[in-house]
């Protein structure tokens, strides 16, 4: 097992899973500040969180909606 984890390239990883948490991050913050939503609003959050990368950014795309 300790093998597996030395042959993970950890030098890429962890660039895209933090990626990953700011944009989660900052899609919640926007989600809950936003008053108008296309969609229920719980149905964003729900997306933002179990959708890894993607969510936040369909959220960005399609979620928040034009004023």
């Amino acid at each position: 097992m300790n093998e597996l984890l030395n042959e993970i390239p950890w030098a890429a990883i962890v660039p895209i899973i933090a990626l990953q948490f700011v944009l989660m991050i900052i899609a919640l913050v926007s989600c809950s500040k936003d008053a108008n939503t296309n969609g229920p609003k719980w149905v964003w959050i729900l997306v933002i969180i179990f959708v890894n990368l993607l969510g936040p950014v369909l959220y960005f795309v399609m979620g928040r909606r034009s004023e």
